[in-house]
């Protein structure tokens, strides 16, 4: 398996706007070839021990089968869509990849 986990701050941090990029995720990056778990969400501010980062506005997380699904995903049409609707928004991205 492969996780693909990515972390969005946002230029506008505003509800509305998470909102959007939550929907969008929802809308382009579900029901793809290989996906074995689908999820996106928002920061818990509460969660506030020393070891919890707040350095984003939306996380998204995506488990593959293999790297080989990872791999078409990344040039799927609904993935680059996506990503042309959002990136201008996106104040930073970070992405953690990691594999079993």
């Amino acid at each position: 398996m492969l996780a693909h986990n990515v972390f969005f701050s946002l230029n506008d941090s505003s509800a509305e706007a998470r909102q959007k990029l939550l929907d969008d995720c929802n809308t382009y990056l579900t029901d793809h070839p290989g996906v074995l778990f689908f999820g996106c969400g928002t920061l818990v501010p509460d969660l506030d021990r020393p070891v919890n980062d707040h350095d984003f506005d939306v996380a998204l997380h995506v488990i593959f089968e293999d790297r080989a699904a990872h791999d078409v995903y990344q040039t799927a049409p609904r993935h680059l869509e996506f990503i042309e609707r959002n990136k201008s928004t996106w104040k930073q991205v970070r992405v953690f990849d990691s594999q079993d």
